[in-house]
């Protein structure tokens, strides 16, 4: 079996399936259906890419803490090399159909190509042009970039376990602070700046980037306070229960108070949702691998190979909406029949693109890039134990 189909938690690929039909059921209602097809789902279904975010952040910082935890050096070049492996060849190979087909795709033009390669499309990003989702991708790879600097900076610098929680606990603040300046300005209707919302606010990398903390917050406790770590898993039934209450009350203030008709984007929402959001679903990434946690232990069916085919499926479902939702008007079908059709073509374009393109890349990246972290020089045969 390959590594990357190795050691998967049952419990987060639940949640990674849960964040692309959340994401699925918002892009459905906007690009294609026009109303909420899934019912509030679909209102709050944008909250998808939030769990993304956070899921990247526990992923990413475990693997790092976890190698700092066993004496390991980071390689800044494997790091890299993995993790464009991992999610540059799909992107490239749909982000070259929306340029040779842009009718076909989206039926609008994508912003320029430049934008998409440094991974810097969200920079006032407008709405509704072709491959738009493509901006969630450009702050998780920023993600990407800027974490294994940090780690290295702080092994450089030290101070310890304290000095991280502060780090991170600062970082927060500046999500907060820049979001409640930003709303001041483009966040009501009043302002007659409200258009500029989404570019400065909902896409801006300054205003999302907190959402990766409480990640990565999973993975420090993890790491490197294994004695808390252990109690907190035995409350893991527990800890979902907190974490569904929370997550239901986020998904109540998006659906009531997120947009409201009159005034625009709500303050609450707008300035401190997407960071308790994040903390909500951070709950649920600690419960989903406790042992005594009905989220690590159900194996809901088909959630597995959504969270597989997550990337690719985020990827191309836009499009797939957009063809068939055409064909759909010309030939008359009915509204159900179109939700089904484009549910199962997203799915299974989504998998093809996995397997045809996804997999055999992961397969080149384990072979030659195998691990994270550089490689322990043998010790000569005299000097061996």
């Amino acid at each position: 079996m390959p590594n990357h189909l190795q050691r998967r938690s049952t419990g987060l690929d639940t949640l990674r399936a849960l964040a692309i039909a959340l994401v699925f059921t918002y892009h459905y209602m906007v690009f294609v259906s026009r109303e909420p097809t899934f019912g509030w789902v679909s209102v709050v279904g944008w909250l998808g890419v939030d769990l993304f975010f956070v899921l990247s952040g526990y992923l990413i910082g475990n693997q790092l803490f976890a190698g700092m935890v066993r004496g390991e050096q980071l390689s800044l070049k494997n790091f890299y090399a993995r993790r464009g492996l991992r999610t540059w060849p799909a992107f490239w190979v749909v982000l070259a159909l929306y340029f040779l087909f842009p009718a076909v795709m989206g039926g609008k033009q994508p912003p320029p190509l430049w934008s998409f390669l440094t991974f810097t499309q969200n920079f006032g990003l407008q709405p509704g042009t072709a491959f738009s989702h493509a901006w969630s991708l450009c702050i998780e790879e920023q993600f990407y970039f800027v974490l294994p600097l940090f780690v290295l900076i702080a092994l450089r610098v030290g101070g310890g376990r304290a000095r991280a929680w502060m780090l991170l606990a600062a970082l927060l603040a500046v999500g907060v602070i820049s979001r409640a300046v930003l709303w001041s300005a483009y966040g009501r209707e009043e302002s007659g700046q409200i258009e500029r919302y989404y570019p400065n606010v909902y896409y801006a990398t300054l205003c999302r980037f907190d959402e990766f903390l409480p990640g990565i917050a999973v993975a420090l406790l993890k790491n490197f306070h294994p004695g808390a770590w252990s109690r907190v898993q035995r409350h893991g039934q527990l800890l979902l229960l907190v974490g569904l209450a929370a997550c239901g009350a986020i998904f109540y203030g998006a659906y009531n108070f997120y947009y409201i008709d009159g005034y625009g984007y709500g303050f609450f929402m707008s300035v401190f949702g997407y960071s308790l959001a994040a903390v909500a679903f951070s709950l649920l990434i600690i419960a989903a691998q406790s042992p005594v946690s009905l989220l690590a232990r159900v194996r809901i069916p088909g959630a597995y190979h959504l969270a597989l085919w997550s990337y690719s499926i985020y990827l191309t479902h836009k499009a797939v909406g957009h063809v068939f939702n055409g064909y759909a008007q010309a030939q008359s079908l009915s509204p159900t029949t179109t939700a089904v059709a484009v549910t199962l073509l997203s799915v299974m374009t989504g998998a093809a693109l996995y397997w045809l393109i996804e997999s055999p890349f992961m397969a080149v990246r384990d072979r030659y890039f195998p691990s994270t972290f550089a490689a322990k020089p043998l010790l000569p045969a005299t000097a061996r134990p």
